[in-house]
Protein backbone atom coordinates (compact mmCIF):
# COMPACT_ATOMS: atom_id res chain seq x y z
CA UNK A 1 0.00 0.00 0.00
CA UNK A 2 3.02 2.44 1.25
CA UNK A 3 4.56 1.45 -2.21
CA UNK A 4 0.93 2.13 -4.20
CA UNK A 5 1.16 5.92 -2.41
CA UNK A 6 4.60 6.46 -3.08
CA UNK A 7 3.53 6.12 -6.75
CA UNK A 8 0.17 7.50 -6.86
CA UNK A 9 2.24 10.59 -5.47
CA UNK A 10 4.74 10.15 -8.00
CA UNK A 11 2.05 10.71 -10.68
CA UNK A 12 0.39 13.59 -9.06
CA UNK A 13 3.58 15.92 -9.15
CA UNK A 14 4.62 14.86 -12.92
CA UNK A 15 0.67 15.78 -13.45
CA UNK A 16 0.38 19.02 -11.33
CA UNK A 17 4.06 19.93 -12.97
CA UNK A 18 3.90 23.19 -15.09
CA UNK A 19 5.60 21.81 -18.73
CA UNK A 20 9.54 22.52 -19.21
CA UNK A 21 9.58 26.62 -21.49
CA UNK A 22 10.37 24.84 -24.73
CA UNK A 23 13.20 27.67 -26.30
CA UNK A 24 12.99 29.41 -29.75
CA UNK A 25 12.78 27.55 -32.58
CA UNK A 26 12.33 23.90 -31.25
CA UNK A 27 8.74 23.46 -33.28
CA UNK A 28 11.47 23.47 -36.54
CA UNK A 29 13.92 21.29 -37.90
CA UNK A 30 17.50 22.66 -36.84
CA UNK A 31 20.22 23.76 -39.32
CA UNK A 32 23.61 25.13 -38.77
CA UNK A 33 21.91 28.85 -40.05
CA UNK A 34 19.28 30.71 -38.61
CA UNK A 35 17.81 34.44 -37.66
CA UNK A 36 16.79 35.08 -33.92
CA UNK A 37 16.25 37.79 -31.99
CA UNK A 38 13.74 39.85 -29.78
CA UNK A 39 10.15 41.74 -30.38
CA UNK A 40 9.87 44.64 -27.55
CA UNK A 41 7.47 47.39 -27.54
CA UNK A 42 8.72 50.17 -24.83
CA UNK A 43 11.49 47.83 -23.23
CA UNK A 44 8.74 44.87 -22.47
CA UNK A 45 8.69 41.87 -24.55
CA UNK A 46 5.68 41.53 -27.21
CA UNK A 47 4.35 37.89 -26.55
CA UNK A 48 2.81 35.84 -29.53
CA UNK A 49 4.13 38.51 -32.70
CA UNK A 50 4.09 35.74 -36.12
CA UNK A 51 7.60 36.66 -37.60
CA UNK A 52 7.90 34.43 -40.77
CA UNK A 53 11.00 34.31 -43.36
CA UNK A 54 10.60 33.47 -47.01
CA UNK A 55 13.90 32.94 -49.75
CA UNK A 56 15.80 30.66 -52.27
CA UNK A 57 13.06 28.49 -52.31
CA UNK A 58 12.39 28.37 -48.50
CA UNK A 59 9.33 29.81 -45.84
CA UNK A 60 8.52 28.99 -42.55
CA UNK A 61 7.29 30.90 -39.86
CA UNK A 62 6.76 31.23 -36.28
CA UNK A 63 5.64 32.97 -32.72
CA UNK A 64 7.39 34.79 -30.62
CA UNK A 65 7.77 33.21 -26.62
CA UNK A 66 6.71 35.19 -23.25
CA UNK A 67 9.94 37.09 -23.40
CA UNK A 68 9.71 38.12 -26.91
CA UNK A 69 12.44 35.72 -28.51
CA UNK A 70 12.37 34.24 -31.92
CA UNK A 71 14.10 31.71 -33.90
CA UNK A 72 13.57 30.95 -37.30
CA UNK A 73 16.06 28.29 -38.94
CA UNK A 74 16.66 28.48 -42.62
CA UNK A 75 18.80 25.80 -45.06
CA UNK A 76 22.02 27.70 -45.95
CA UNK A 77 23.54 31.29 -46.18
CA UNK A 78 21.57 33.69 -48.76
CA UNK A 79 19.43 36.52 -48.56
CA UNK A 80 15.88 36.39 -47.19
CA UNK A 81 12.91 38.50 -46.50
CA UNK A 82 11.33 38.46 -42.54
CA UNK A 83 8.22 39.25 -42.28
CA UNK A 84 6.34 40.41 -39.39
CA UNK A 85 2.32 39.62 -39.31
CA UNK A 86 1.33 43.10 -38.12
CA UNK A 87 -2.25 41.94 -37.34
CA UNK A 88 -0.11 40.48 -34.31
CA UNK A 89 1.12 42.90 -33.25
CA UNK A 90 -0.44 45.66 -30.66
CA UNK A 91 -2.75 48.37 -31.57
CA UNK A 92 -1.06 51.50 -32.86
CA UNK A 93 2.56 50.22 -33.07
CA UNK A 94 4.89 49.30 -36.34
CA UNK A 95 8.52 48.16 -36.59
CA UNK A 96 10.44 50.90 -36.24
CA UNK A 97 12.50 51.26 -38.82
CA UNK A 98 14.63 54.11 -37.10
CA UNK A 99 16.13 51.08 -34.97
CA UNK A 100 16.37 48.11 -37.89
CA UNK A 101 20.13 46.50 -36.60
CA UNK A 102 22.90 46.39 -39.23
CA UNK A 103 22.20 44.57 -42.28
CA UNK A 104 19.00 44.82 -42.24
CA UNK A 105 16.64 46.79 -44.11
CA UNK A 106 12.94 47.46 -44.76
CA UNK A 107 11.25 46.30 -48.17
CA UNK A 108 10.59 49.44 -49.87
CA UNK A 109 6.48 50.00 -49.65
CA UNK A 110 5.93 47.74 -46.60
CA UNK A 111 5.90 48.00 -42.67
CA UNK A 112 6.42 44.62 -41.78
CA UNK A 113 8.71 42.90 -44.17
CA UNK A 114 12.79 43.29 -44.37
CA UNK A 115 15.28 42.23 -46.34
CA UNK A 116 18.06 40.23 -44.01
CA UNK A 117 21.05 38.70 -45.02
CA UNK A 118 23.85 36.62 -43.03
CA UNK A 119 27.28 38.16 -41.99
CA UNK A 120 30.58 36.01 -41.23
CA UNK A 121 28.79 33.40 -38.91
CA UNK A 122 25.33 31.58 -39.71
CA UNK A 123 23.71 33.04 -36.71
CA UNK A 124 21.96 36.30 -37.62
CA UNK A 125 20.57 38.76 -34.75
CA UNK A 126 17.01 40.71 -35.24
CA UNK A 127 16.18 42.76 -32.55
CA UNK A 128 13.20 44.38 -33.23
CA UNK A 129 11.85 47.36 -31.60
CA UNK A 130 8.19 48.43 -31.57
CA UNK A 131 7.04 52.33 -32.19
CA UNK A 132 4.03 54.30 -32.86
CA UNK A 133 2.75 54.39 -36.41
CA UNK A 134 0.36 53.52 -38.50
CA UNK A 135 0.52 50.68 -41.02
CA UNK A 136 0.53 50.73 -45.11
CA UNK A 137 -2.35 48.69 -45.67
CA UNK A 138 -4.02 47.28 -48.85
CA UNK A 139 -7.47 47.29 -49.81
CA UNK A 140 -8.95 44.05 -50.44
CA UNK A 141 -9.88 45.01 -54.03
CA UNK A 142 -6.26 45.75 -55.22
CA UNK A 143 -5.04 42.41 -52.73
CA UNK A 144 -7.41 40.11 -55.07
CA UNK A 145 -6.31 42.30 -58.25
CA UNK A 146 -3.05 41.75 -57.76
CA UNK A 147 -3.15 37.83 -57.18
CA UNK A 148 -5.43 37.45 -59.68
CA UNK A 149 -2.52 38.62 -61.47
CA UNK A 150 -0.20 36.18 -59.80
CA UNK A 151 -2.37 33.72 -60.70
CA UNK A 152 -2.91 34.13 -64.21
CA UNK A 153 0.95 34.03 -64.20
CA UNK A 154 1.15 30.86 -62.52
CA UNK A 155 -1.58 29.67 -64.55
CA UNK A 156 -0.10 30.00 -68.14
CA UNK A 157 3.34 28.10 -66.53
CA UNK A 158 0.95 25.24 -64.95
CA UNK A 159 -0.50 25.45 -68.15
CA UNK A 160 2.13 24.37 -70.35
CA UNK A 161 3.01 21.61 -68.17
CA UNK A 162 -0.71 20.42 -68.07
CA UNK A 163 -1.12 20.28 -72.26
CA UNK A 164 2.25 18.15 -72.47
CA UNK A 165 0.57 15.39 -69.80
CA UNK A 166 -2.75 15.55 -71.64
CA UNK A 167 -1.38 15.42 -74.99
CA UNK A 168 0.07 11.96 -74.13
CA UNK A 169 -3.19 10.88 -72.23
CA UNK A 170 -5.09 11.70 -75.35
CA UNK A 171 -2.83 9.55 -77.74
CA UNK A 172 -2.16 7.17 -75.07
CA UNK A 173 -4.20 6.67 -71.81
CA UNK A 174 -1.54 6.68 -69.70
CA UNK A 175 -1.27 9.24 -66.39
CA UNK A 176 2.22 9.51 -66.09
CA UNK A 177 2.92 10.34 -62.69
CA UNK A 178 6.71 11.12 -63.97
CA UNK A 179 5.15 14.36 -65.60
CA UNK A 180 6.47 16.34 -62.55
CA UNK A 181 10.17 14.84 -63.21
CA UNK A 182 10.27 16.32 -66.71
CA UNK A 183 9.43 19.39 -65.68
CA UNK A 184 12.04 19.23 -63.08
CA UNK A 185 14.50 18.25 -65.62
CA UNK A 186 14.12 21.66 -67.80
CA UNK A 187 15.28 23.28 -64.67
CA UNK A 188 18.31 21.56 -63.62
CA UNK A 189 19.86 20.94 -67.23
CA UNK A 190 19.92 25.31 -67.09
CA UNK A 191 21.43 24.80 -63.75
CA UNK A 192 23.71 22.05 -65.12
CA UNK A 193 25.01 24.65 -67.85
CA UNK A 194 24.65 27.79 -65.94
CA UNK A 195 25.81 27.30 -62.52
CA UNK A 196 28.43 23.80 -63.04
CA UNK A 197 29.50 24.66 -66.57
CA UNK A 198 29.15 28.60 -65.82
CA UNK A 199 28.20 29.30 -69.26
CA UNK A 200 25.20 32.02 -70.40
CA UNK A 201 21.77 31.32 -69.28
CA UNK A 202 20.64 31.93 -72.56
CA UNK A 203 22.37 29.04 -73.71
CA UNK A 204 21.27 27.17 -70.77
CA UNK A 205 17.55 27.63 -71.54
CA UNK A 206 18.11 26.52 -75.44
CA UNK A 207 20.08 23.00 -74.04
CA UNK A 208 17.52 22.43 -71.28
CA UNK A 209 14.61 23.05 -74.19
CA UNK A 210 16.36 20.31 -76.50
CA UNK A 211 17.38 17.80 -73.35
CA UNK A 212 13.68 17.98 -72.41
CA UNK A 213 12.40 17.09 -75.90
CA UNK A 214 15.51 14.30 -76.15
CA UNK A 215 14.11 12.59 -72.47
CA UNK A 216 10.47 12.77 -73.31
CA UNK A 217 11.57 11.08 -77.13
CA UNK A 218 13.99 8.48 -74.45
CA UNK A 219 11.06 7.38 -72.56
CA UNK A 220 8.86 6.31 -75.57
CA UNK A 221 11.53 4.98 -77.65
CA UNK A 222 12.92 2.77 -74.58
CA UNK A 223 10.17 2.19 -72.19
CA UNK A 224 6.55 3.20 -73.54
CA UNK A 225 6.49 1.93 -77.07
CA UNK A 226 7.77 -1.71 -75.95
CA UNK A 227 5.40 -1.80 -73.37
CA UNK A 228 2.57 -1.36 -75.39
CA UNK A 229 3.58 -3.34 -77.55
CA UNK A 230 3.40 -6.32 -74.84
CA UNK A 231 -0.01 -5.03 -74.48
CA UNK A 232 0.08 -4.05 -70.59
CA UNK A 233 -3.17 -2.61 -69.42
CA UNK A 234 -3.87 1.07 -68.65
CA UNK A 235 -3.53 0.46 -64.70
CA UNK A 236 -0.24 -1.48 -64.87
CA UNK A 237 1.73 1.49 -67.20
CA UNK A 238 0.28 3.83 -64.82
CA UNK A 239 2.09 1.66 -61.79
CA UNK A 240 5.28 1.86 -64.19
CA UNK A 241 4.92 5.40 -64.37
CA UNK A 242 4.97 5.84 -60.41
CA UNK A 243 8.08 4.02 -60.08
CA UNK A 244 9.53 6.05 -63.20
CA UNK A 245 8.48 8.68 -61.35
CA UNK A 246 10.83 7.82 -58.64
CA UNK A 247 13.91 6.80 -59.70
CA UNK A 248 13.55 10.11 -62.12
CA UNK A 249 13.38 12.31 -59.00
CA UNK A 250 15.96 10.72 -56.92
CA UNK A 251 18.53 10.52 -59.99
CA UNK A 252 17.96 14.05 -60.15
CA UNK A 253 18.76 14.24 -56.40
CA UNK A 254 22.04 12.59 -57.30
CA UNK A 255 23.11 14.94 -59.94
CA UNK A 256 22.43 18.35 -58.00
CA UNK A 257 22.41 17.12 -54.18
CA UNK A 258 20.10 18.46 -52.16
CA UNK A 259 20.15 22.31 -52.76
CA UNK A 260 17.95 24.86 -53.31
CA UNK A 261 20.00 26.73 -56.79
CA UNK A 262 18.94 30.36 -57.75
CA UNK A 263 19.28 30.72 -61.81
CA UNK A 264 20.61 33.74 -63.07
CA UNK A 265 18.67 37.45 -62.38
CA UNK A 266 15.72 35.44 -60.01
CA UNK A 267 14.07 37.49 -57.65
CA UNK A 268 14.02 41.03 -59.30
CA UNK A 269 12.82 44.04 -57.78
CA UNK A 270 9.54 44.01 -58.68
CA UNK A 271 7.50 47.37 -60.55
CA UNK A 272 4.44 48.42 -59.61
CA UNK A 273 1.68 49.57 -61.89
CA UNK A 274 -1.18 50.47 -59.57
CA UNK A 275 -1.97 48.22 -56.85
CA UNK A 276 -0.04 45.07 -59.35
CA UNK A 277 3.45 44.05 -58.55
CA UNK A 278 5.19 42.84 -61.14
CA UNK A 279 8.94 41.63 -62.00
CA UNK A 280 9.97 41.86 -65.60
CA UNK A 281 10.68 38.01 -65.34
CA UNK A 282 7.05 37.88 -64.62
CA UNK A 283 6.27 39.63 -67.54
CA UNK A 284 8.69 37.74 -69.58
CA UNK A 285 7.19 34.25 -68.44
CA UNK A 286 3.89 35.00 -68.95
CA UNK A 287 4.77 36.69 -72.99
CA UNK A 288 6.67 33.27 -73.51
CA UNK A 289 3.72 31.27 -72.24
CA UNK A 290 1.27 32.71 -74.07
CA UNK A 291 3.71 32.71 -77.63
CA UNK A 292 3.92 28.59 -76.79
CA UNK A 293 0.15 27.80 -76.48
CA UNK A 294 -0.62 30.03 -79.23
CA UNK A 295 1.90 28.04 -81.53
CA UNK A 296 0.84 24.86 -79.55
CA UNK A 297 -3.16 25.96 -80.75
CA UNK A 298 -2.12 26.54 -84.11
CA UNK A 299 -0.10 23.31 -84.56
CA UNK A 300 -2.76 21.53 -83.76
CA UNK A 301 -5.50 23.14 -85.66
CA UNK A 302 -3.57 23.57 -88.57
CA UNK A 303 -1.03 21.31 -89.25
CA UNK A 304 -1.27 17.47 -90.50
CA UNK A 305 0.47 16.05 -87.25
CA UNK A 306 -1.41 17.93 -84.94
CA UNK A 307 -5.20 16.81 -86.58
CA UNK A 308 -3.68 13.69 -86.74
CA UNK A 309 -3.04 13.71 -83.19
CA UNK A 310 -6.66 15.02 -82.25
CA UNK A 311 -7.85 11.81 -84.24
CA UNK A 312 -5.90 9.40 -82.05
CA UNK A 313 -7.02 11.01 -79.05
CA UNK A 314 -10.43 10.56 -80.30
CA UNK A 315 -10.13 6.88 -81.55
CA UNK A 316 -7.08 5.35 -82.12
CA UNK A 317 -8.18 2.34 -83.66
CA UNK A 318 -10.19 4.17 -86.98
CA UNK A 319 -7.35 6.63 -87.00
CA UNK A 320 -4.66 3.49 -87.88
CA UNK A 321 -7.56 2.16 -90.08
CA UNK A 322 -7.29 5.46 -92.18
CA UNK A 323 -3.64 5.36 -92.71
CA UNK A 324 -1.90 7.13 -89.91
CA UNK A 325 1.34 6.21 -88.28
CA UNK A 326 0.25 5.91 -84.90
CA UNK A 327 3.40 5.07 -83.24
CA UNK A 328 4.70 8.00 -85.15
CA UNK A 329 2.27 10.72 -84.02
CA UNK A 330 2.90 9.24 -80.64
CA UNK A 331 6.52 9.84 -80.44
CA UNK A 332 6.18 13.46 -81.73
CA UNK A 333 3.85 14.13 -78.82
CA UNK A 334 6.25 12.92 -76.07
CA UNK A 335 8.88 14.70 -77.35
CA UNK A 336 6.67 17.63 -77.82
CA UNK A 337 5.67 17.02 -74.17
CA UNK A 338 9.15 17.14 -72.83
CA UNK A 339 9.46 20.47 -74.33
CA UNK A 340 6.92 21.73 -72.86
CA UNK A 341 7.43 20.35 -69.53
CA UNK A 342 11.01 21.64 -69.92
CA UNK A 343 9.79 24.99 -70.85
CA UNK A 344 7.26 25.10 -67.83
CA UNK A 345 10.26 23.90 -65.57
CA UNK A 346 12.14 27.07 -66.38
CA UNK A 347 9.24 29.42 -65.38
CA UNK A 348 8.28 27.35 -62.54
CA UNK A 349 12.24 27.63 -61.41
CA UNK A 350 11.89 32.03 -61.79
CA UNK A 351 8.18 31.89 -60.10
CA UNK A 352 9.33 29.60 -57.10
CA UNK A 353 12.08 30.75 -57.02
CA UNK A 354 15.05 28.53 -56.72
CA UNK A 355 15.64 24.65 -58.22
CA UNK A 356 15.52 21.43 -56.05
CA UNK A 357 15.15 18.18 -57.33
CA UNK A 358 11.73 17.49 -56.04
CA UNK A 359 10.05 20.70 -57.40
CA UNK A 360 8.22 18.93 -60.37
CA UNK A 361 5.99 16.72 -57.77
CA UNK A 362 5.06 19.84 -56.26
CA UNK A 363 3.00 20.94 -59.33
CA UNK A 364 2.22 17.14 -60.28
CA UNK A 365 -1.47 17.06 -58.12
CA UNK A 366 -2.38 20.71 -59.65
CA UNK A 367 -1.67 19.54 -63.25
CA UNK A 368 -4.11 16.57 -62.89
CA UNK A 369 -6.55 18.37 -61.08
CA UNK A 370 -6.22 20.98 -64.62
CA UNK A 371 -6.17 18.14 -66.52
CA UNK A 372 -9.89 16.75 -64.71
CA UNK A 373 -11.06 20.14 -64.67
CA UNK A 374 -11.05 20.68 -68.29
CA UNK A 375 -11.86 17.12 -69.45
CA UNK A 376 -9.30 14.45 -69.91
CA UNK A 377 -7.58 14.39 -72.83
CA UNK A 378 -8.07 17.59 -74.53
CA UNK A 379 -5.06 20.20 -74.62
CA UNK A 380 -7.06 23.24 -74.38
CA UNK A 381 -9.34 21.99 -71.56
CA UNK A 382 -5.65 21.30 -69.35
CA UNK A 383 -5.22 25.05 -70.28
CA UNK A 384 -8.50 26.71 -68.74
CA UNK A 385 -7.83 24.28 -66.28
CA UNK A 386 -4.68 25.60 -65.59
CA UNK A 387 -5.89 29.07 -65.28
CA UNK A 388 -8.69 28.20 -62.86
CA UNK A 389 -6.45 26.13 -61.20
CA UNK A 390 -3.53 29.18 -60.58
CA UNK A 391 -6.45 31.73 -59.82
CA UNK A 392 -7.84 29.95 -57.47
CA UNK A 393 -4.33 29.04 -55.52
CA UNK A 394 -3.48 32.10 -55.63
CA UNK A 395 -6.85 34.48 -54.23
CA UNK A 396 -7.14 31.24 -51.78
CA UNK A 397 -4.44 32.92 -49.81
CA UNK A 398 -6.76 35.80 -48.68
CA UNK A 399 -8.49 33.56 -46.70
CA UNK A 400 -6.56 30.84 -45.77
CA UNK A 401 -3.01 30.24 -44.33
CA UNK A 402 -0.60 30.16 -47.25
CA UNK A 403 0.87 26.45 -46.76
CA UNK A 404 -3.05 25.23 -47.76
CA UNK A 405 -3.23 27.19 -50.66
CA UNK A 406 -3.04 24.06 -52.76
CA UNK A 407 -5.58 22.65 -51.57
CA UNK A 408 -7.86 25.53 -52.70
CA UNK A 409 -7.46 23.79 -56.09
CA UNK A 410 -8.99 20.32 -54.68
CA UNK A 411 -11.60 22.01 -53.76
CA UNK A 412 -12.27 23.75 -57.15
CA UNK A 413 -12.17 20.20 -58.73
CA UNK A 414 -14.98 18.91 -56.19
CA UNK A 415 -16.54 22.41 -57.15
CA UNK A 416 -16.85 21.44 -60.96
CA UNK A 417 -17.43 18.10 -61.35
CA UNK A 418 -20.09 17.90 -59.00
CA UNK A 419 -22.01 20.20 -61.59
CA UNK A 420 -19.83 18.26 -65.18
CA UNK A 421 -17.98 15.55 -63.73
CA UNK A 422 -17.15 14.58 -67.66
CA UNK A 423 -14.92 18.02 -66.79
CA UNK A 424 -15.61 21.56 -68.74
CA UNK A 425 -14.26 20.21 -71.93
CA UNK A 426 -14.80 16.48 -71.43
CA UNK A 427 -17.15 14.41 -73.66
CA UNK A 428 -20.05 12.42 -71.84
CA UNK A 429 -19.30 9.01 -72.26
CA UNK A 430 -21.41 5.82 -71.31
CA UNK A 431 -20.27 3.58 -68.79
CA UNK A 432 -20.76 -0.63 -69.05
Amino acid sequence: MALLAILAALMLAILITPPAHADPGDDQEKTDFYFGGVITNKDEPVKGVVIGVEGDGFDAETKTDADGKWRLYVPKKATYTLIVDEDTLPKGVIIDPAQLPEGIKAVQGKTGEFEAEFGLTGTKIVNLFLGAGERQTTSFFDQLLNRTIGGINFGLLLGLASMGAALIYGTTRLSNFAHGEMVTWGGVAVVIVTSFLHLPLWLGIIVAIAAGGLLGWALDAGLWRPLRKRGLGVVQLMIVSIGLSLALRYALQYIIGGETYQLPGASPAPMTFGPVSLSWIDMVGMGVSLAVIIGMAVFLTRTRIGKATRAISDNPQLAAASGIDVDKVIRITWIIAGVLAAISGILWAYFRPGVKWDMGMQMLLLMFCAITLGGLGSAMGALIGSLIVGIAVEISTLWIPTDLKYASALVALIVVLLVRPQGLFGRKERLG
